[in-house]
């Protein structure tokens, strides 16, 4: 696979404080590629200056052949980025902010056909501050599907979420790939990167201090030696949790 996104010695400096120090990475398209790091690892800090939310120090960005430094508006036609709360107009309903944001775009979308693939139709006259913590992450994704973006970013999308909330929202992450797109994405869950993700970054003090598939960095693991102090079984708790509660969308 070709890579759509290119990062060359990409520095962010505030003052004396060097937030990214020099990190180069590629993502292929179509691939699910997760970020990881500690708080103050610089990953937020690396996704917004690729998302041309953030000034860079010094460094090459390319996104889909399209030079940062040259054309970012460019850049912004082609990627979906993840809004929080604050990003949405209090006093209109679901589907009136999917219209807003479809005219913002010049585009034509199907609100509730969009409302439908993160399953919050019957929420379209709801306000955003109505809804649940696993609702405000779906619609949220949804919004970033409105200019039929190419490449999708995701920050942290499953903090806070219930084991229900989360594995939906995994499902509609993988489903975000299956239909074409490629997904860049941070989480402190390391098995949430695990099963989402085809390749990891590891990310600490502003550096990359690893970069494979989540399976080779296993191994690479085990074979130094490494065992773990409790044996790892076949299923864990949160297994147990959704094999007794279901697994179908809770709304409470």
């Amino acid at each position: 696979m070709a890579a759509i996104i290119q990062v060359k010695d990409l520095v962010k400096k505030y003052g004396d404080f060097e937030a990214v120090k020099g990190i180069s990475f590629e993502v292929k398209e179509g691939e699910i590629f997760g970020i990881l790091g500690p708080n103050g690892a610089g990953k937020t800090t690396t996704l917004e200056i690729i998302e041309t939310l953030r000034d860079k120090t010094s460094g090459k960005v390319i996104v889909d052949g399209i030079d940062l430094d040259k054309d970012p508006q460019a850049i912004k036609n082609i990627i979906g980025v993840q809004l929080q709360a604050a990003g949405y107009y209090p006093n209109l309903n679901l589907k009136q902010i999917i219209d807003l944001f479809s005219g913002l775009y010049n585009r034509d979308v199907d609100a509730m056909a969009l409302l439908d693939t993160v399953n919050l139709r019957d929420k379209a006259k709801n306000k955003f501050k109505d809804l649940s913590g696993g609702q405000k992450q779906r619609f949220s994704i949804a919004t970033t599907l409105i200019n039929e973006p190419k490449i999708i970013f995701l920050d942290e999308p499953t903090t806070g979420l219930d084991p229900q909330a989360r594995r939906n929202l995994w499902e509609l992450i993988l489903q975000l790939r299956t239909n074409g797109a490629t997904v860049v994405l941070t989480t402190h869950y390391m098995d949430e990167a695990e099963v989402l993700c085809d390749r990891v970054a590891i990310v600490d003090s502003g550096t990359i201090i690893a970069i494979n598939t989540p399976d080779e960095l296993i191994d690479n693991l085990i074979a130094t030696g490494f065992k773990r102090d409790k044996e790892v079984k076949a299923a864990n708790l949160e297994d147990v949790f959704l094999n007794m509660t279901g697994k179908e969308w809770r709304e409470g």
